[in-house]
């Protein structure tokens, strides 16, 4: 018994010895694989149609490839927005004017970066965000003037200490005569640095005070919510 595809065999075994694949044939006709596999099975590729079906299955291959990639970062894209829509949400609901809640953040930050065995409130990062931060809640909240701030940097061997100065001057709004030292790692010595990094930027300021009620604000904080949400 013929099955219902029969009268496109003919085409079928053109398209697969002019090179096609059967996966090609099958999407193009819409008969089943294997059926094709049954009509293909005495078929005997020739070299150069086996080269031309090897052709279209790389060049198939960096096509399916392109429309992941696409794919892919289409969806990357809708979920940075979505994640974007949410943080805006959550700062919608929050007062960034508020002392007690810049307090909280900055205690929080100070938690995880800043200094806890010194005689003074002080954090060192790469990021000139989380410096800044630092400084605009100083400011702000505990009135402390760009004055009282002292930076020091811990730089790589390849980077210049007063380019790097005056880089984290500006960004800071520091004045440069704040910054006093320049630590350089010698182990760094013959190895490349990225243009990007610009080293490892202190900031200080002489009050104990500020990093103790910092400490145990933070440390509150989370005793609090852990004893909030598990009882114990």
């Amino acid at each position: 018994m013929k099955s219902k595809w029969f009268g496109l065999k003919v085409r079928a075994v053109i398209l697969r010895k002019s090179g096609k694949s059967i996966r090609y044939i099958e999407e193009v006709l819409g008969i089943p694989r294997s059926t094709l596999s049954g009509w293909f099975r005495d078929i005997t590729l020739s070299k150069e149609q086996k080269k031309i079906l090897d052709k279209n299955w790389k060049r198939a291959l960096i096509s399916a490839r392109k429309k992941a990639t696409i794919w892919h970062n289409e969806q990357k894209e809708k979920r940075l927005v979505e994640a974007q829509t949410q943080a805006h949400t959550t700062l919608r609901g929050l007062s960034m004017s508020s002392s007690d809640i810049l307090d909280l953040a900055l205690a929080m930050l100070y938690l995880g970066e800043g200094f806890k065995k010194s005689n003074t409130t002080g954090i060192g990062n790469s990021d000139p965000l989380i410096l800044k931060f630092f400084i605009a809640v100083l400011k702000k909240n505990y009135a402390l003037p760009l004055e009282k701030m002292k930076c020091e940097l811990h730089l790589r061997a390849d980077q210049d200490p007063l380019k790097m100065k005056k880089y984290w001057a500006k960004e800071l709004k520091i004045p440069i005569k704040n910054f006093t030292s320049a630590s350089i790692d010698k182990r760094t010595r013959g190895s490349a640095t990225y243009s990007s990094y610009k080293g490892v930027c202190i900031v200080r300021c002489g009050t104990v005070s500020i990093q103790r009620k910092l400490l145990y604000l933070s440390k509150l904080f989370c005793e609090g919510v852990i004893l909030q949400v598990t009882g114990s």
